[in-house]
């Protein structure tokens, strides 16, 4: 009963946690559906971009996820100032790294000529990342605010703006894209701009909210104090936020590079192979969502410094995870066929991407089950083993297996797929084992 008990508290915090990610991944899904109605070409180009801006993206995710658990953990003590505190030094911390990531996007955009893509796929996406990487500076003002709250358990705020960032991308996706309302056609480029004006506007949105709206004001009212930069509190958050970016950049690398891989079997392939990703992206945004609220549970526990509530959430957690998963499995073969016609209506990337659909539902548990153990080791400051091992499965295990499936073996874009199924299996098995023993389950 005590576990039952914890999942429903878990899935209070997570539910909207959950349905803000998804989202936020929606707004991939509408860039991506409506350049592909332009062409394939466009939509290969997007997925050339997305993958190489999915590196910079996760590797500033990790800072947000420590400001998430650290504000969890200072909850558990009541300490209302520490918590405001918290909440700059990630703001501080995450601008000036997106800043400096912005520009190192910026110098080395010309080197995609070097990825041995289609020209014409290249020459769409280096612009759009570019844009891209641009609107990585309000996100990330954007994640810090959104941190803070999500580590006090209001995550409904962020889960309302993200849902009106939708309706709000389309449009501005419809005026840049398609060129309406006076606006010039941008095609994929605009789909960029849109997104950058999408996040400026949520941006400004979430710092309007967290400053006026009375559920912050036991938290917020200390900020002239606590503004200033503490160098003992950056440094508690990077050695949180490093790892944990690493993690994530870890399987993030580990994609975008399958996918650059993918490239080098042609435009059709790499639209397909965006196809079946978009969509596994998405279920897996809710299996984040859900390690999400577990870790910040577990690190509230943790500042309780119970371990038995730590072990109960933890195993809570699992369960939900391992059910998710299976749904996901069945919706991606029930749906196979259908999937695809959402983004491209070209027979031979409907046919491939149809096939792939059952590899990726293959490994929807496992992608479900190694997003919720690193978020509960992250919930108890355990970071560092675990991106060793997160090393391990996607990089000495997940992308040689896909390499030598694909080239050697002769299976194409399906080994790179299989690889995604090892990689994955492997980092569930040893994540989820891990925070077991750490918790005496």
């Amino acid at each position: 009963m005590m576990i039952v008990k914890e999942l429903r508290g878990t899935l209070r915090i997570s539910v909207p946690l959950i349905i803000g990610n998804l989202s936020q991944i929606a707004l991939g899904l509408i860039d991506s559906a409506m350049v592909g109605a332009i062409s394939y070409i466009q939509l290969a180009a997007a997925s050339l971009a997305t993958n190489l801006i999915s590196i910079p993206f996760t590797l500033l995710l990790g800072i947000p996820i420590a400001t998430s658990i650290l504000t969890g953990i200072e909850r558990g003590r009541g300490n209302q100032r520490a918590i405001c505190r918290q909440l700059f030094t990630g703001l501080w911390v995450s601008l000036v790294l997106a800043i400096i990531v912005f520009g190192i996007c910026w110098w080395l955009s010309p080197l995609a000529w070097r990825l041995g893509q289609d020209d014409a796929v290249t020459e769409q996406a280096i612009p759009y990342f570019r844009i891209m990487a641009l609107s990585l500076i309000p996100n990330a003002i954007y994640r810090a605010f959104t941190a803070f709250s999500d580590g006090l358990s209001f995550t409904r705020t962020g889960m309302l703006l993200s849902l009106v960032s939708l309706p709000l991308n389309a449009w501005l996706n419809y005026i840049f894209i398609y060129g309406h309302w006076g606006a010039p056609r941008l095609e994929l480029y605009g789909a960029g701009l849109a997104t950058f004006l999408a996040r400026v506007i949520i941006m400004l949105a979430m710092l309007w909210i967290v400053f006026n709206h009375h559920a912050y004001r036991p938290y917020i009212r200390h900020w002239r104090l606590s503004i200033m930069v503490r160098w003992g509190l950056v440094k508690e958050t990077l050695r949180i936020g490093v790892p944990s970016s690493l993690q994530m950049m870890l399987e993030g690398g580990a994609f975008a590079v399958s996918g650059i891989m993918i490239g080098w079997l042609g435009a059709t392939t790499q639209a397909a192979h965006q196809i079946v990703l978009n969509c596994a992206s998405t279920t897996f945004m809710a299996a984040l969502g859900l390690s999400l609220g577990a870790s910040i549970r577990v690190g509230h526990a943790h500042g309780l410094g119970s371990r038995a509530l730590q072990r109960s959430i933890g195993l809570g957690a699992i369960i939900a995870g391992i059910g998710w998963g299976f749904l996901c499995l069945l919706f991606f073969i029930a749906f196979r066929h259908q999937l695809p016609y959402i983004f491209n209506n070209e027979p031979q990337v409907v046919q491939l991407a149809a096939g792939l659909f059952i590899v990726a539902a293959i490994f929807q548990v496992s992608d479900s089950l190694q997003a919720i153990g690193a978020g509960l080791l992250r919930g108890t400051k355990d970071v560092n083993k675990p991106t060793i091992l997160i090393a391990i499965a996607y990089w000495v295990v997940g992308i040689p297996v896909g390499y030598w499936l694909a080239f050697k073996a002769g299976y194409g874009a399906y080994g790179i797929w299989w690889g995604f199924v090892a990689g994955l299996s492997m980092s569930a098995l040893l994540l989820n084992l891990r925070f077991l023993r750490k918790v005496g389950g």
